[in-house]
């Protein structure tokens, strides 16, 4: 057996060096086999290596070469790389993986590379042996890991549409237009589509040419009528579906973005590639009169800058050209005056919702809801340390509806009455709401399923409603079902919806979610699609704000012309929108999968007028909190369908937390941060089959003092390291300091910057493995020298999501003591980083007022994965002094420092 000084014991005694390279991995950034884009104020790209080798072996000492073109006439040469023989750079381990920390010895090697006075793409990969007398590993060989690549964006931006897209088609007519979004540049394409003849649509395909010197796409498609999906290639634009928004990566850097406008005059318009390997705008117009598709060209420095200005100018087309009848303005007009109460929001957005669907099945009956809520009930904790398990919203899925054709197929059903069935509800729904909201007065609001058309095979053509309405028989396409279904007639629809959302308000229900709006787009014929895709949108959209304000859930909605005509203007308030296809809890292929797609596809959702729901999922289920993990990050609702009795109370409480309210109660809410998550811009080119973590970003309070939220997710089915850099963190400045810490250790890093040679973190993420990195703005208070940052809520996902304001951290004038001055919004353990808190005594040193009045102090010490982290336990402290909130129902906590 071999010691070491470290006193560490090794399996092997002699050792040759090809067995040690054998076991050894490097681990880069920037990435190997990706690409990495370099902005034009930046002139150098800082390299930093991590080289693991098993302890199994001897510590060796390692050489580490960058190996490169970035020399003049791009020749390849290398780079020796310098190791960082101290302890002091903030690489730390922040992973699921800690136990294999002691399986590995780790080395961290940097160096940097200049720009290029030709501003050409640098491609590098990287060599290492353990000594000069040893032969040279190739990570190309040794790891399977291609060549990285960093391109270098210019400092002037090519101005003219031809130097972007080459050969596209004369018929086009094009527009430069100011851009709304600051450094980016954009065109408006227009081509002519012929008018439709009867019921057949007029179609147009015009080219758009092919996009210059790109190295990747990445596209939004139609992974079938209803839903968006993403898709990624690096050779031709080559999507097997259609597309309505692409990016294309360029060598110089700039992202080149086509958006397919729809929802206006009729026309629908989405992406092909052609027999050329070009992008065609294929275009269905079902107007009578000739029309135009519309396309918008956008380049910026950013993809999602680029995406933003697209979109922007889009809406300015959709609100220009489409008018509401003053009818239909008026009513709009009248559902805004009546205001939004801020308790609806609060409850609505930010409530913890249930949801029949998975969780009781799709026989659906009124004992099973009772039953169901009732164990909920049961599952109470109502120790002031534990979460109280209860939920503001209630969703009665599917399944309720009164229906004829009992045991045909949903799609062969169609909708009778608005009451519910006799056979599942037979007092009736009014008599259902009733009893939940006497029995569980903590839901505050009760949600009924339908379909846009009334059920999943339309309307019954022998029922009341076919008797009371107008119908129309209509012909639908064979993408789902083919066939023929009856509807409510435009002239009827209005008033059909006002009447049904009557009922529902009478019967205690005062919200909806409407599925199955794209069956608008399946309707065939042109002169019904005319007649019916603006009449069922604007009639849903007045209905449901002047019944319902806020409180609507729009679902199957990702078609085009709903996305532009209903979900991108800005005349109406916030909709919740379903993100994506459906939790599949038997298909454990969909899981990662699920949450790849949620995050690519709120690349487009964020900037549309919509909170993307990234649908329910159960507490119990294998990859729960993966699940939980990435609602908590999406800035959207999230709703539970676990079945009776099934609860993973862990995984519920680090989503959510207890709020007091002014009456001296509590209720759950979840802790939502401010913005919606999405891919951070380093991956927005990187496929689901790269072996790649999903790096998923979101943000909380304001810029400068707010919290930057990384959710990594590995979507592989091998173990995954990465070294994640300060930079990939959305919100982080330039003149900043930070603090990262992972949520499921606890860990901290030492404080770094976005310039400094070693700001990364070592992440190692397992199969259906995940983290949660979150970036801390540290204020320095000179004059103490001491560092502080306020973490939020501990044990929570996104806890820093539970500040209800930024805080203010100074130091006291009179006293000369530090003040931190915190206002939360919910309850649970409060953390504070202070940098001199390892030299302070809890009990001499600190003192923390809530409410004016002083905590116990058992509920106030230092945590034990860091002892720069000061715990105070608000919700123990809270409820032991039986404090109360003021009108804001919000908690302040004062700590000071001497």
């Amino acid at each position: 057996m071999v010691v070491n000084a470290a006193d560490e014991k090794y399996q092997l005694k002699f050792v040759r060096a090809a067995q040690m390279l054998l076991f050894a991995n490097a681990i880069c950034d920037p990435p190997l086999g990706q690409i990495t884009v370099v902005p034009p104020n930046q002139n150098i790209v800082e390299f930093t290596v991590l080289l693991e080798s098993s302890k199994s072996f001897p510590k060796q000492g390692w050489e580490t070469v960058l190996w490169h073109d970035g020399h003049e006439k791009q020749e390849w040469a290398e780079l020796a790389l310098e190791e960082n023989h101290h302890d002091a750079h903030p690489v730390r381990k922040l992973s699921l993986n800690s136990a294999q920390l002691s399986k590995v010895y780790r080395r961290y090697f940097s160096g940097h590379v200049s720009r290029p006075k030709t501003g050409e793409p640098i491609h590098f990969t990287l060599k290492f042996r353990t000594s000069s007398s040893d032969n040279w590993r190739w990570v190309r060989e040794h790891c399977n890991a291609q060549d990285g690549t960093i391109c270098f964006q210019p400092r002037d931006m090519p101005k003219e549409l031809k130097d972007y897209l080459q050969d596209y088609s004369s018929a086009l007519s094009v527009a430069s237009v100011e851009s709304q979004t600051p450094h980016t540049k954009l065109w408006s394409l227009k081509a002519s589509v012929k008018a439709a003849e009867g019921k057949t649509s007029g179609y147009a395909d015009t080219s758009l040419g092919t996009p210059r010197e790109y190295s990747r796409w990445f596209s939004l498609v139609r992974i079938w009528s209803p839903w968006l999906g993403p898709r990624h290639g690096q050779g031709n634009f080559s999507p097997s579906e259609d597309s309505i928004l692409v990016s294309f990566l360029r060598r110089d850097g700039l992202h080149l973005v086509l958006l397919a406008v729809s929802g206006v005059d009729e026309v629908l318009t989405v992406f092909k590639p052609d027999s050329n390997g070009n992008v065609a705008a294929h275009a269905r117009n079902d107007n009578t009169e000739k029309g135009q598709s519309r396309v918008i060209v956008t380049v910026g420095r950013t993809c999602d800058s680029a995406i933003a200005a697209a979109l922007y100018h889009a809406r300015d087309i959709v609100i220009g050209k489409e008018r509401f009848s003053q009818e239909e303005k008026q009513a709009m007009e009248d559902a805004l005056d009546k205001g939004v109460k801020a308790e609806w929001m609060e409850n609505w957005y930010d409530g913890l919702t249930y949801c029949t669907w998975n969780a009781l099945g799709q026989d659906l009956t009124e004992r099973k809801i009772f039953d169901a809520l009732d164990t909920l009930k049961n599952n109470d904790i109502k120790n002031a340390r534990e979460l109280i398990l209860v939920v503001t919203n209630l969703i009665i899925d599917d399944n309720w509806q009164s229906l004829d054709n009992a045991g045909e197929s949903q799609f062969h059903r169609g909708w009778t009455d608005f009451d519910a069935n006799k056979k599942g509800f037979p007092k009736g729904l009014k008599h259902t709401a009733a009893k939940i909201r006497d029995d569980h007065p903590n839901i505050q609001h009760i949600a009924v399923w339908h379909a846009l058309l009334g059920y999943w095979g339309g309307v019954s053509p022998t029922g009341n409603i076919a008797k009371n309405y107008k119908t129309r028989l209509v012909r639908k396409s064979n993408e789902l079902v083919g066939g023929t279904i009856t509807v409510v007639d435009e002239e009827d629809v209005q008033r059909m919806y006002n009447d049904f959302y009557d009922f529902l308000l009478d019967s205690n229900i005062d919200s909806v979610k409407t599925d199955a709006q794209f069956f608008l787009d399946l309707i065939d014929d042109a002169d019904d699609r005319r007649r019916f895709m603006k009449t069922y949108q604007d009639a849903w959209t007045i209905a449901s704000l002047n019944h319902f304000s806020i409180k609507a859930i729009s679902c199957m909605s990702q078609t085009p012309q709903i996305l532009f005509y209903t979900q991108l203007p800005l005349n109406k308030p916030l909709l919740m929108v379903r993100n994506s296809d459906d939790f599949f809890p038997e298909i454990p292929a969909s899981h990662p999968f699920h949450v790849f797609t949620n995050s690519y596809t709120s690349l487009l959702t964020s900037h549309l007028n919509v909170l993307p729901d990234w649908d329910m999922f159960q507490t119990t289920h294998p990859y729960s909190s993966y699940h939980a993990a990435a609602r908590c990050l999406s800035g959207g609702p999230i709703c539970i369908t676990d079945s009776p009795g099934q609860h993973n109370l862990p995984v519920i409480r680090a989503m959510t937390a207890q709020a007091p309210q002014f009456d001296g109660s509590a209720k759950t809410i979840i802790l939502r941060p401010g913005t919606v998550g999405k891919t951070i811009e380093h991956n927005v080119y990187t496929s689901y089959h790269e072996a790649r973590l999903l790096r998923l970003g979101s943000f909380h309070g304001a810029f400068g003092t707010g919290t930057s939220f990384l959710g990594v997710f590995n979507v592989s089915e091998c173990p995954l390291k990465e070294l994640v850099r300060l930079n990939s963190f959305p919100g982080v400045r330039e003149e900043g300091e930070y603090i990262v810490r992972g949520y499921s250790t606890g860990e901290i890093t030492a404080p770094m910057r976005l310039e400094d040679e070693m700001a990364v973190v070592n992440l190692a993420i397992e199969p259906k493995g995940w983290e949660i990195l979150a970036a801390y703005p540290l204020e320095n208070v000179a004059a103490l020298e001491q560092k502080v940052a306020v973490l939020g809520l501990l044990g929570k996902m996104t806890g820093a999501a539970a500040l209800a304001s930024s805080p203010e951290i100074e130091q006291e004038e009179n006293t000369g003591r530090l003040k931190i001055e915190v206002e939360i919004k919910a309850l649970g353990v409060l953390g504070v980083y202070i940098s001199t808190l390892p030299a302070l005594s809890v009990a001499d040193n600190v003192m923390v007022v809530i409410q004016e009045r002083g905590v116990p102090p058992e509920t106030v010490g230092i945590s034990k994965a860091s002892d720069k982290v000061l715990e105070i336990d608000v919700e123990t402290a809270w409820w032991e002094m039986g404090l109360k909130t003021g009108w804001a129902n919000t908690v302040k906590v004062v700590v000071y420092v001497k």
